[in-house]
């Protein structure tokens, strides 16, 4: 019994500095940031629910987080499949040289990424030049569209990366029975590829809605601080409302989007967020 007591005090020992950086960046400034929710600007009136009848009667606020949840009910599905078919054939079939170059994008600048996009779909392009277009593919509702694609070909390869380990621990000897039973690849993808995937999928889930989140960089490097209203995100509400030192509307707004992030991840947390242990093993 002493020795368990030991041991637990011994591990909350070196979980202690961790704990303690964490409580103080995080935990104390987002308990300020929920406080200034609910008082005005200067943090010395109480105004109740004011700022959030503010941000949520705000027209921009609404575009952007319809366009950030667009974008995720978008780019999540998109991501994970188009990685999954990718992670079959390199790991089933004969494109096993894609493994050492999928990870390329991720380590190219985004800055540098971006520059690329510009060239390619600017309105004096090498796109439009080829296809002898004028469209204004950084500056209209086809914004989106190069959004996504440039969101899918940065992170596709870590993803790949991803649903590889799982695989990995999927184990050989039921592909073989499946193939002694008469199985096609179909029917060995849906009865045994997908249920020993299920460990993975959770994290590889929210992963994916964390990457999401945070393709803001890509939306301002192309398109600056008012880009076309198709990829105005809830980050460039958040840039112009500090610019303009409206903390009260940023305070409500991130509490807002904290506990929306917090309701669509934790389900898939509770239920796989065991198995998040999977990608660091």
């Amino acid at each position: 019994m002493r020795n368990k007591r030991y041991q637990k005090l011994k591990c909350f020992a070196f979980l202690l500095p961790s704990l303690a950086g964490v409580s103080v960046f995080v935990f104390v400034p987002f308990g300020d940031v929920v406080r200034r929710s609910f008082t005005s600007a200067m943090g010395d009136t109480f105004t109740g629910l004011g700022n959030y009848r503010t941000v949520f009667t705000n027209t921009a606020f609404r575009l952007a987080a319809g366009n950030t949840g667009r974008f995720l009910i978008v780019c999540v599905p998109l991501l994970m499949a188009v990685s999954l078919l990718l992670a079959n054939i390199v790991y089933f079939g004969n494109m096993q040289f894609y493994r050492k170059v999928c990870l390329l994008p991720m380590a190219v600048p985004v800055a540098s990424l971006v520059f690329v996009w510009n060239m390619l779909f600017h309105r004096n392009g090498l796109l439009n030049s080829y296809l002898h277009l004028t469209e204004d593919w950084l500056h209209s509702s086809a914004a989106f569209t190069v959004l996504v694609v440039s969101f899918l070909w940065k992170n596709t390869g870590y993803y790949v990366i991803l649903w590889i380990t799982g695989l990995k621990d999927i184990p050989d000897s039921l592909y073989e029975a499946a193939v002694l039973d008469g199985a096609g690849t179909l029917a060995k993808f849906i009865h045994i590829t997908l249920p020993g995937l299920k460990p993975m999928t959770s994290a590889v889930l929210i992963l994916a809605l964390t990457n999401a989140f945070k393709v803001y960089r890509e939306s301002y490097l192309m398109a600056g601080e008012y880009p076309d209203k198709s990829i105005y995100m809830i980050q460039h509400i958040f840039h112009n409302w500090f610019r303009d030192m409206s903390i009260e509307k940023m305070a409500a707004g991130a509490v807002v989007m904290v506990c929306i992030f917090t309701v669509i991840v934790f389900p898939f947390r509770k239920k796989g967020g065991g198995n998040l242990e999977t990608l660091y093993n």
